[in-house]
């Protein structure tokens, strides 16, 4: 994949396509940070859940030393 985006980009340089080569450019700078916030939606919920896990422990143990 990243073969891939390389070799679009040296042509897009090479051809001299200023313009194209720019929006080529910001459509990879998009991409990365979609795959930022997905990354860290997940962890978000990942946390969340670890946190839930441990509430639900600290409450059953209350509840067994009532």
């Amino acid at each position: 994949m990243i073969k891939l985006f390389r070799n679009i980009r040296k042509k897009l340089v090479a051809e001299g396509k200023t313009a194209n080569y720019l929006k080529y450019a910001i459509g990879e700078i998009v991409l990365v940070v979609i795959g930022i916030l997905i990354a860290l939606q997940i962890n978000n919920a990942n946390e969340k859940r670890k946190a839930t896990t441990q509430e639900i422990t600290i409450l059953k143990n209350i509840q067994e030393d009532i």
